[in-house]
């Protein structure tokens, strides 16, 4: 399913394979810069999967042999799967590009969407996605991740909000390379389910916020 707002098209793919997700991405990104095809975002879900960006460091993968899918995007590394809603935006940013500004956009997005729900989060300086502050709960905690990657003056890659998802899978790593915080959920912080299918219809309206 696909609908188009603002010049932006979002396309429902479901539950997609990576490597599927990242061949469709390709796709659609070759079809953004020949002008083929206007502003795309992918909006889906994962099976289980881990993925490491281009800074990740050896310490920072699963020691127990889980497979991790290397890929081209910044960051370090992360998991995908079920509970998680993941967005590929495929946008062609104008000129001249700030790579800055566009995660700046995407990070109050994701912001945004969290207030909607009840849960307030925010940024923490140096450090990228969106976090619940430090509280008596626990340390800083990521419940929004951000790795892109921008190629010919369009987007790859993107963002991932943590609906209902398993949290126990980012204990097999050192999620985005950070060793001193934690990863949470919309559901483990509000103290009720707040699944992807809930989180979308927010995502997607707000999407056309991610254009200049």
């Amino acid at each position: 399913m696909s609908a188009t707002t603002s010049g932006l098209t979002a396309v429902h793919a479901g539950v997609l394979d990576y490597s599927a997700a990242w061949d469709e991405q390709r796709r659609l990104h070759e079809a953004v810069v020949s002008g083929e095809r206007g502003d795309t975002v992918l909006l889906l879900e994962h099976p289980s999967v881990y993925t490491a960006g281009k800074r990740t460091e050896p310490w920072d993968r699963p020691v127990d042999g889980t497979p991790v899918i290397d890929v081209d995007r910044g960051g370090k590394i992360t998991w995908h799967g079920p509970g998680q809603l993941v967005g590929y935006p495929i946008l062609r940013l104008p000129d001249p590009i700030d790579v800055v500004a566009y995660v700046r956009r995407v990070e109050q997005l994701l912001i945004d969407v969290c207030a909607e729900f009840g849960l307030t989060a925010g940024r923490i300086e140096g450090r990228s996605g969106v976090w619940v502050p430090a509280d008596d709960r626990g340390p800083a905690r990521k419940v929004a991740a951000i790795g892109i990657r921008v190629a010919r003056e369009v987007t790859l890659h993107g963002f991932s909000i943590n609906c209902d998802c398993d949290l126990a899978y980012f204990d097999r790593i050192v999620p985005c390379g950070i060793r001193d915080a934690g990863v949470t959920s919309l559901t483990a912080e509000l103290g009720r389910p707040v699944t992807v299918a809930d989180v979308l219809p927010v995502v997607e309206r707000r999407l056309p916020m991610l254009l200049a």
